[in-house]
């Protein structure tokens, strides 16, 4: 029975935790103006 509880318990708390990311959305914010460095650098 406890194993019953502990797991109906951590499913509500799952579904709370994703419940209040969905509601608080994606942050604001954008990109970066300086352009990723995507090249290997020349080897000597």
């Amino acid at each position: 029975m406890r194993t019953l509880v502990a797991a109906a318990t951590g499913l509500a708390v799952a579904f709370a935790v994703v419940l209040t990311l969905t509601a608080l959305g994606s942050p604001s914010g954008g990109t970066s103006p300086k352009p990723l460095l995507t090249t290997v650098p020349a080897h000597p």
